[in-house]
């Protein structure tokens, strides 16, 4: 600033710098009315650009370009971008609208205490439009003279300006930003932050803002300095430290992906704090660095294409005066510099002539804050400094100017330091990604994790919950990566919301799922492929409650596929049925055991000779479990909403097209014992009377499923049908182009969580799941997550494609110590955990 304008400023009359600050009038659902202007305000959505292929971030970028040239032309634009601590309270009070069974406050309760101690910073993209200046009728300003002018708005003028914020909404929501009206509750803390008051904004439930509630929202003190500004509370005690950094200086050229995307990018900021100092070397500084969560505001003004070709006309005569004074003088050569502008003058012009894009007036400016101390706002600055020139950036404090730069980041100012502006094309505006960064995930429901890409944030999820929608979801990568964690998170989560969840465990290391549930008070059970359990998988109760017809059918064919061969070929599967038939319609109880010993009993030969052998083969575990005869009161699973876990370890199962005549009794009983865990499954999802209850089956390991035909049926089934029979389903795989061979699974796929993979042909069929650009980028990106630079594995890390299409990195996260140890799929958990475990509560 030159001595003239320092005296002017202090004297008060130094122009648009010591202009008043705005005076807001009312505070509504998308509006803001200052004294003199009138401003619509939107939310911009964020926009999965970590993960988009360079041609849709091209095509993505050009319809940025596009909007801003067409949309927004020849009018005054504020952009902000800010951040909030995730509120762990708003998460408990939301706590009761999603969970129903068990000690689900305990649950909510953990999750928000995990949320308070990691605190993940929350992104707002805000964009502001300046609709117009306001009128005021001549009696009105007569009345403010005499300061006796009623408070509000009048309600003709407010349907006015949201008609015209209506009007431009409606071109701005189909735009790359996906813009949506902001709330007034939005606004007003927005405009309550800018004097960093710790308290709420009293509008929750309004419609308008107005009068005495609008005061005590603009109500605080500011204290300026030379190169920062000190926020004061009602006590007189420092609350804040703030700097304006403006942007000064940018690259001749930028590009994206890389330094162009200098919004984008303030979320990558980190820095050092001063107190970590001295804790010397030993300590890894990287792990000691924190989010410094720079803010953005920029004003800027698209300029309309006669505009923007007459500033260009203008340069243009200005390099040509250069030219001739050159020419003219002794100098003679005009230097490189001229040449080069005055070409660069002619492609511009051609360029905004053919209306390929037009030229943008901005004010970039970066807001630091800290609620430390002026040193540590000193280190965020050196850190926000540093990390601009890296990208050739220039962001420095505006020294004696910090007054002005604050009131211009207000909602409804002004450009109060007008020469710190640059003018560059749109497509170097558009490049700028405000937008853009991570996001995946539902609006709302449970919280399983973060985002762990260009922009922090919480990720939600309903597992079983949404009918309108595909019901799939698979976790396809190694073992040992978190699929098993993830799983076990989403059934307890579904049964937290009064669902019935079915794991299905092939690898016998789910036991501390029905530990976790139970520790919730959820009702759960473990089942055990072991005498002990003999008749807990007996079709005939398990079917119970859906009518004893069902068992006529799915009795004698479970019972035929471990009766011998020879014995089938005799005829076998006759007296199978007729025994089935004479207990189903005599027996109060009855029980596939039953089934077995009226065979025995019989004077028909075959019939007898069947029944000898199910006999003995119902003394192996496998056979116990379906056809053996309880050793106490039979205890069944049940259709109860809670989560029942079915363990068949060490499955002897045939290969895909091995003849049924071939196999072993091994492999006989193994199919027969998943049929009754099968057939449990889709008669429980099939009824009508459970249509209304949410239902989960968790498959872990659906290779093993899918090598036989009854497994692929079981699964095509249940996801072709799934949302109408209210029946989600979770599967769990190390086999990504095996479970891309399941047509009708792919087509009802909703989320896919994907861990790492190492080999070339199963990374590309992950990445097409996903939604990623095939080729050598994706494939490295899938290779790679997971593993920490120090090439430590970073269990639960994956990258998630929602039911929308969109991907980015995530780290599924467990609230509590101990909930990871009951968890615990590795070896180790699993050896000691108890040998027979049965939990019911």
């Amino acid at each position: 600033m030159s001595v003239l304008g320092k005296i002017t400023t202090l004297l008060g009359v130094g122009g648009e710098r010591s202009a008043p600050p705005p005076r807001y009038e009312g505070i509504t659902d998308g509006l803001v009315l200052t004294d003199t202007d009138a401003w619509a305000w939107w939310t911009c959505e964020t926009s999965n650009s970590d993960l988009l292929g360079e041609d849709e971030r091209d095509a993505e970028q050009m319809r940025a370009e596009t909007a801003l040239t067409s949309v927004l032309a020849g009018m005054d634009v504020h952009l902000r971008v800010l951040w909030a601590p995730y509120s762990a309270d708003d998460y408990r009070a939301e706590a009761a609208e999603m969970y129903t069974a068990g000690r689900w406050e305990e649950w909510a309760e953990d999750r928000a205490a995990r949320l308070d101690q990691i605190a993940l910073p929350i992104r707002h993209v805000l964009l502001g439009v300046r609709l117009g200046p306001r009128q005021r009728p001549a009696g009105r300003r007569i009345t403010e003279a005499a300061g006796v002018s009623p408070s509000g708005v009048p309600a003709r003028e407010l349907a006015a300006w949201h008609a015209a914020a209506r009007r431009l909404g409606r071109r701005l929501e189909s735009s790359p930003w996906r813009c949506s009206t902001a709330t007034v509750e939005l606004l007003a803390w927005m405009i309550t932050r800018e004097q960093h008051r710790g308290v709420p904004a009293p509008v929750d439930g309004q419609s308008l803002v107005t009068g005495a509630a609008l005061a005590a929202l603009t109500r605080g003190r500011a204290l300026p300095y030379a190169d920062h500004v000190r926020m004061v509370d009602a006590e007189g005690e420092v609350v804040a430290w703030v700097a304006v950094l403006p942007m000064t200086g940018f690259p001749e050229r930028l590009t994206t992906p890389g330094p162009g995307e200098w919004l984008r990018t303030l979320a990558e900021v980190a820095y050092l704090p001063p107190e970590d100092d001295d804790q010397g070397d030993d300590v890894d500084a990287a792990a000691r660095l924190v989010p410094v969560s720079p803010e953005a505001s920029v004003r800027l003004r698209v300029l309309p294409k006669r505009a923007a070709i007459a500033r260009t006309d203008e340069t243009a005569k200005l390099v040509r005066e250069q030219t001739r004074s050159a020419v003219t003088h002794a100098i003679g050569d005009p230097g490189q510099v001229i040449t080069d502008a005055g070409e660069a003058m002619a492609a511009l012009r051609a360029d905004l002539e053919r209306e390929e894009l037009s030229l943008v007036e901005d004010h970039p400016r970066v807001v630091v804050t800290s609620t430390l101390g002026l040193e540590d706002l000193r280190a965020r600055v050196d850190a926000v400094t540093a990390h601009y020139a890296d990208m050739g950036i220039t962001a420095q404090l505006g020294v004696d100017e910090q007054r002005a730069l604050w009131l211009e980041t207000w909602v409804g100012d002004r450009v109060r330091v007008p020469d710190l502006g640059h003018v560059r094309d749109t497509a170097a505006m558009a490049g700028a990604w405000w937008w853009g960064g991570a996001r995946v995930g539902d609006d709302r429901g449970p919280v399983i994790g973060y985002l762990t890409g260009s922009t922090p944030g919480v990720v939600r999820m309903t597992p079983a919950a949404d009918r309108r929608d595909a019901t799939v979801s698979a976790a396809i990568g190694r073992a040992g990566r978190g699929k098993g964690l993830t799983g076990a998170m989403l059934a307890l989560e579904a049964a937290m919301a009064g669902a019935w969840v079915l794991a299905i465990d092939f690898k016998g290391d789910m036991g501390g799922l029905p530990q976790a549930a139970a520790r919730y008070g959820l009702p759960s059970r473990l089942v055990k492929m072991s005498r002990a359990m003999a008749g807990t998988a007996d079709l005939i109760p398990l079917l119970a409650e859906a009518g004893r017809d069902a068992a006529r059918t799915e009795v004698p064919a479970q019972l035929s596929l471990v009766t011998p061969a020879h014995l089938r070929a005799a005829g076998a599967e006759v007296a199978l049925q007729a025994a089935t038939n004479a207990v189903l319609d005599s027996s109060t109880a009855p029980a596939t055991w039953q089934v077995i010993e009226h065979m025995r009993g019989q004077s028909d030969r075959l019939a007898r000779e069947t029944g000898e052998a199910l006999w003995e083969l119902a003394q192996t575990p496998h056979g116990a479990l379906f056809m053996g005869r309880p050793q106490g009161e039979p205890d069944p699973l049940t259709t109860t909403p809670g989560v029942w876990v079915v363990q068949l370890p060490g499955l002897a199962l045939p290969a895909v097209g091995e003849e049924r005549e071939r196999w072993t009794s091994a492999q006989a009983l193994s199919v027969a014992v998943m049929h009754s865990v099968l057939a449990y499954g889709i008669t429980t999802s099939g009824r009508p009377d459970l249509r209304t209850l949410d239902k989960l089956l968790v498959v872990p390991e659906v290779h093993v499923l899918t090598g036989t035909p009854q497994g692929r049926h079981f699964v095509d089934y249940i996801a072709r049908v799934g949302r109408a029979l209210g029946t989600h389903m979770h599967l769990d795989t190390q086999d990504a182009t095996g479970l891309a061979a399941l047509p009708g699974v792919m087509e009802q796929m909703a989320t896919v969580f994907g861990f790492q993979l190492t080999t070339v042909p199963q990374q590309d069929a992950l990445a097409e799941m996903l939604g990623l650009p095939p080729g050598k980028a994706s494939r490295e990106r899938i290779r790679s997550i997971g593993i920490d630079p120090s090439g430590a594995i970073r269990h639960g890390h994956c990258i998630v494609r929602d039911r929308r299409f969109g991907a980015a990195t995530v780290q599924i996260d467990i609230p509590t110590a101990e909930l990871l140890d009951l968890l615990d799929t590795s070896p180790r958990a699993t050896a000691e955990a108890p040998a027979a475990l049965e939990v019911t509560a």
